[in-house]
């Protein structure tokens, strides 16, 4: 699913898997989960698999995935990507420095937030503009979790240039559903499945980036993915 939110550039590898087998791990990357709980590893060995495949995807040898300050993925040099793992999804995405500044991923169940969570991760402005929360069975989107997930992802692509945290109220979005689809209201169709694009105004902002970073959304088989990326050349893009 996540490839159909990035472009032909970007390597892209998913996975729906639990688990990976015994020994997939490099054993530096061992040593980062050796404490930690079963759930925490699986979701650190199978995202990690799925980095190799999008490696090779890039022409590129496989190795250690290492991480650094708030777990950003450590990538080989003139390398830029993204990890994101669920309940039910695991993918990664990479692409080569020369094409792409930076990228961000993410995936979500496609359910509510709990309860609390959405007054602290939106604006009043966005709250109005998605509505009251959908209740469960009834099909329609729950646009709090994909604003949470598109929020995830601008972090993402935020997060490795500038080296500056950004709060959840730092970025005011905005989402389009695709043409075909109806309006925001309409419910899910038969296959389960919506898109759509995003622009997230930065009220933080730096001149490594963007002010608005742009990117775009999928609901599919119960997984809500989203992805942003940034090019090289953004600034002649935005001058044109």
């Amino acid at each position: 699913m996540i490839e159909r939110l990035l472009p032909a550039d970007v390597s892209c590898a998913a996975t729906r898997a639990e688990t990976v087998a015994d020994g997939t791990l490099f054993p530096e990357e061992e040593a980062l989960i050796a404490k930690s709980v079963a759930k925490r590893r699986n979701d650190f060995a199978t995202a990690r698999a799925c980095a190799r495949r999008a490696m090779a995807g890039l022409g590129l040898p496989p190795v250690a995935v290492l991480h650094g300050h708030r777990g950003r993925p450590l990538w080989p040099e003139g390398i830029v990507g993204s990890l994101t793992h669920c309940d039910g999804y695991r993918a990664a995405a990479l692409a080569r420095a020369t094409d792409v500044l930076s990228l961000g991923i993410d995936a979500e169940p496609h359910a509510p937030l709990p309860t609390g969570v959405r007054e602290l991760v939106t604006l009043p402005a966005e709250r109005e503009r998605i509505g009251p929360p959908a209740p469960e069975g009834t099909g329609e989107i729950h646009w709090d979790r994909v604003l949470f997930s598109a929020k995830e992802s601008v972090f993402k692509t935020w997060y490795p240039i500038t080296g500056v945290e950004l709060d959840f109220i730092e970025a005011d979005l905005t989402f389009h559903r695709v043409q075909g689809q109806g309006g925001d209201e309409r419910p899910l169709g038969g296959s389960g499945t919506a898109e759509g694009t995003f622009a997230a105004r930065l009220l933080l902002t730096d001149p490594a980036l963007p002010t608005t970073l742009h990117g775009q959304w999928r609901i599919e088989d119960g997984i809500v993915a989203t992805a942003v990326l940034v090019r090289p050349d953004w600034r002649v893009s935005e001058g044109s």
